[in-house]
């Protein structure tokens, strides 16, 4: 049988979430593309789509997703367009569409979080990290940065977290309380195979509440991944990787060959 030159790889609305509010509102949507909407996905815009299909840029859980609706108004399907070439044709308008705008929008958030600095105040290249102090995969991030860091080419600022275990709050503020918050980043890098940093006696209440904060934030821009990593690509875009980086992508991040 002759493949199809486009095929519609699609998902099952049967693992979406149970609610959304969308950028296009319900009532201005056709009917299947609407009944989408009340399983967790919100719409963005539209988009021309091969196949006379009309595409419709969206999130599912902060991630963007593709939505197609046939020529007769009557189906619609969720999932990505792949070419005969086997290219990803869902791709340039998502990132157009939604992951463009996020990641800037993002990056104007986590410039104002409150962050610690590990690395040079004159390095080029700065990245944002959701950092957890019990996270073994931030660790393993920080401990991949050291050639970059150390160079001083890359400043990496962690926004400290606290979601992996019962003292990850408390050891995330025992850093930003102390005299110098960056030493006292890595300290708890350099000790993390032996507990990392000693949880302070008395944390102040504001250094509990910027944890807090920094939580709300990391939930807000729907990242749920720690090391969630914030890095601007080589044409300027702002691009998001959630968990620990591999291969290629390492380099890709810090903008440079290791040195």
């Amino acid at each position: 049988m002759k493949r199809s030159p486009r095929a519609l790889l699609t998902l099952s609305l049967a693992t979406l979430a149970t609610s959304a509010s969308a950028d296009i509102s319900p009532a201005e949507l056709p009917d299947p593309v609407a009944a989408i909407t009340g399983h967790g996905v919100e719409v963005i815009d539209t988009f021309n789509a091969p196949g006379n299909l009309t595409g419709y840029a969206a999130t599912l859980r902060g991630k963007p997703v593709a939505i197609y609706l046939t020529e007769d108004g009557q189906q619609a399907i969720l999932g990505t367009m792949i070419g005969a070439q086997g290219e990803d044709l869902s791709a340039e308008p998502l990132e157009r569409i939604v992951s463009g705008p996020q990641g800037e929008k993002a990056w104007e958030q986590v410039e104002s979080a409150d962050w610690v600095r590990d690395g040079s105040e004159d390095a080029e290249v700065i990245i944002y990290e959701f950092t957890d102090p019990n996270c073994p995969y931030c660790h393993q991030f920080w401990q991949q940065a050291r050639p970059w860091v150390n160079a001083g080419k890359v400043q990496i600022r962690h926004i400290l977290v606290g979601i992996l275990k019962q003292d990850s709050a408390p050891k995330a503020a025992t850093i930003l309380a102390a005299d110098d918050p960056s030493a006292a980043l890595n300290r708890s890098e350099r000790n993390y195979d032996q507990g990392g940093i000693e949880v302070a006696d008395n944390i102040p209440d504001t250094a509990r509440q910027k944890v807090a904060d920094n939580n709300a934030l990391m939930k807000s821009l729907g990242y749920f991944a720690t090391p969630t990593i914030l890095y601007k690509k080589a044409n300027g875009d702002v691009s998001v990787k959630q968990g620990l980086p591999q291969g290629n992508e390492v380099t890709e991040i810090f903008g440079s060959p290791k040195p």
